[in-house]
């Protein structure tokens, strides 16, 4: 908890540390002594009264950019969308658990070329470098979030951005996930912050970027329950008495302060990003008054260098294991009818990159040429005892938003030219055009990606149990197109892989021999049912060879209908039902100790559709929110209760009814 009150108060104390500054109370000060005038009592400076609150004075202009972007963001103050509030998206299904392992219910290749260890299961709740966002605001800006759920699962979450100078911007974010769950040995503990800043010059010729970001991922995992029949035992409606598969523990009680893992896996990354660039071009400037100036610069030519230095702790640990069970699962010998058993590998990479921008045209920053090489040097600490390797990369890119922001092009690559993933690549290429308001935007794109498999398919890795090496390189092409306006935004994706690596069961390994080709279309629309009454809708038709050992449903659909609207001047409400909903298919199963979903054909998914009940509501920085989860769940089998459980794979049941409560509040200082 030491880390928790640590964070909260930092979110509270730094928008408060200009208030040493003697101009603060000075402020204070004066208005203090405006008081008594402003009641029709100038002569009485000892009178009580009140002043009107400016809501201005609150106001706040704040925007992002995501790294390598030149588009800037608006914060999102909607309600509407539970998703922006949650940490597992509605198109992803966990294990059960808030922290789970979860996988996506509509697909997505692996399109990163390069190293890559293999552990994805987690990967939703990580915060990673890619998804950082840098700020600029007008004033220092706060945001925490509490979220307090049935079954004593909760979720912290604190955020604070500034900008010191109007050239300096730096921040933090926090999150806490803790979900003891309803089922033995399934409690959940991540952990996750991110420190970013970015600066330029006066200038404008010198700019820095710097992140550091840190994930803990604390699973524990009962590998399902020993038989789905149980559920339905009126005996055992406590759901802490249905027996599981791992870990299974007498008297076993929830507790939300408890984040040791006996049996699961312990997942810990972090990451040091530090970028650094300098402009030669064109310099300008204009006058603002007789004192003030503002600085100009045109680039022409920019020199970029990125460090990373990355590390990546991966165990699974199980004191208390069934030698029974890893007998059948993993073809693992146990000293003991109940043993320890522990998997254990750490990486460290280290990437320096170099890189050359060109700008063609002289007041457009948003298009250059980039040209660049990085070096990569990578550590592993595996079973086998310590291996180095390193890779040599070439990358370059196009880029163009016309300055009428019509067309946005990006073209880019990289290709490993030496190493150990040597013959890897990327291609990716797209282009857009703003048409108008009522058409809005369209989108073409297009990715080839030529990949080695992940290490956890090379014999070297620790969680490869005995398996050989798979030499061939995945091959995925991607492409489609979009199209966003006021009627309605829609879009395909076509995904074609050869060679595609994967789990056939609990331990071994496989490569695909056959062309996998999965083919997306997607839509989504608001429909205007009546002046306060609003029906979102998306849906998303994927299909596939059922053979292949990609599995997917047939169509994913989540539908909203909400009474919306602003009242009182100042309450801005959504209240209504939340329906999901995926049609049956054979769905992943879950390997515990390899922490990686793999297909199977004997067990058919067939969910009941996920219905909410919710009610969210903003009063100028404040909002709130109360969920009424999985109602859906409700069954009149030996009276009345929510025990008619859907489930996320086979064996694994997902959560009965569950009540949400949240808070989120935004300070502006």
């Amino acid at each position: 908890m030491k880390y928790i009150f640590t964070f909260l108060i930092l979110c509270f104390v730094l928008p408060f540390s200009y208030a040493q500054q003697k101009s603060i109370f000075d402020d204070v000060s004066n208005r203090a002594k405006s008081i008594g005038a402003k009641t029709g009592n100038p002569g009485n400076k000892d009178t009580i009264g009140f002043v009107h609150r400016d809501d201005r004075k609150d106001s706040i202009s704040i925007t992002y950019k995501f790294l390598d972007s030149v588009r800037s963001i608006p914060m999102d103050s909607s309600i509407n969308d539970f998703d922006k509030y949650f940490s597992v998206p509605s198109s992803y299904q966990a294990l059960g658990n808030n922290g789970a392992a979860a996988y996506p219910l509509i697909f997505k290749p692996n399109l990163k070329p390069g190293w890559d260890a293999g552990f994805h299961a987690f990967d939703v709740y990580r915060f990673t470098l890619e998804e950082t966002k840098f700020y600029k605001t007008n004033r220092p800006y706060s945001q925490l979030s509490y979220q307090l759920a049935s079954g004593k699962e909760q979720m912290i979450k604190a955020f604070h951005t500034q900008n010191p100078r109007p050239n300096w911007n730096f921040g933090f974010d926090y999150r806490l996930i803790s979900a003891p769950g309803f089922f033995v040995t399934q409690n959940t503990n991540h952990k996750s912050y991110r420190i970013f800043s970015n600066y330029q010059g006066k200038r404008k010729r010198y700019a820095a970027y710097f992140v550091m970001l840190g994930n803990t991922i604390k699973n524990s995992e009962n590998g399902g329950i020993k038989a789905d029949s149980l559920l339905y035992d009126k005996n055992r409606k406590k759901r802490f008495s249905i027996p599981v598969n791992l870990g299974g523990a007498n008297l076993y009680e929830p507790n939300p302060f408890n984040a040791s893992v006996n049996t699961g896996n312990i997942y810990k990354d972090f990451t040091l990003f530090i970028r650094q660039s300098y402009d030669i071009g064109k310099k300008d400037s204009v006058a603002i008054n007789d004192s003030t100036t503002e600085f100009l610069f045109y680039p022409k030519l920019r020199l970029q260098h990125s460090f990373t230095y990355s590390t990546y702790n991966y165990l699974y640990q199980d004191n208390t294991a069934d030698s029974t069970i890893y007998e059948k699962w993993y073809d693992s010998t146990l000293r003991r009818a109940t043993d320890s058993f522990q998997v254990h590998e750490k990486w460290t990479v280290i990437s320096n990159d170099f890189s050359l921008l060109q700008f063609p045209e002289t007041k457009n920053a948003a298009q250059f040429l980039l040209a660049g090489a990085r070096i990569e040097n990578i550590k592993g600490e595996l079973k086998g005892g310590t291996t180095n390797l390193y890779n040599l990369v070439l990358h370059g890119e196009y880029r163009n938003k016309t300055r009428n922001k019509l067309w946005d092009v990006v073209v880019k690559g990289e290709y490993y030219l030496n190493g150990f993933n040597h013959g890897d690549y990327s291609a990716y290429a797209t282009i857009g055009r703003y048409i108008n308001k009522k058409f809005g935007a369209v989108r073409l794109f297009f990715n080839n990606v030529n990949r080695s498999p992940s290490f956890i398919y090379n014999n070297a890795s620790s969680f490869n149990f005995g398996n050989a090496s798979l030499t061939k390189k995945e091959n995925v092409i991607s492409f489609g197109a979009e199209a966003n306006n006021p009627l309605i935004n829609l879009g395909f994706k076509n995904h074609t892989i050869t060679n595609l690596a994967y789990f056939s069961d609990y331990y071994h390994t496989a490569q695909n021999s056959k062309v996998v080709n999965l083919i997306q279309v997607y839509a989504s629309k608001k429909i205007k049912i009546t002046k306060r009454l609003n029906w979102y809708t998306e849906a998303v038709v994927q299909q596939t060879d059922g053979s292949a050992p990609v599995k997917v449903p047939l169509v994913f659909t989540r539908n909203r209908i909400a009474f919306e609207g602003v009242f009182y001047k100042n309450l801005n409400l959504s209240t209504g039902l939340e329906l999901r909903y995926y049609t049956p298919y054979k769905a992943y199963n879950y390997s515990p100790v390899m922490g990686q979903f793999m297909p199977q054909d004997t067990f058919k998914l067939k969910n009941l559709p996920d219905i909410s009940a919710f009610f969210h509501f903003r009063i100028k920085a404040f909002t709130a929110y109360v969920r009424t989860e999985n109602l859906n769940t409700v069954s009149l089998l030996n009276g009345f209760g929510f025990t008619n459980n859907n489930f996320a794979a086979p064996h694994y049941p997902t959560q009965g009814l569950i009540i949400r409560f949240g808070i989120q509040w935004g300070f502006v200082n």
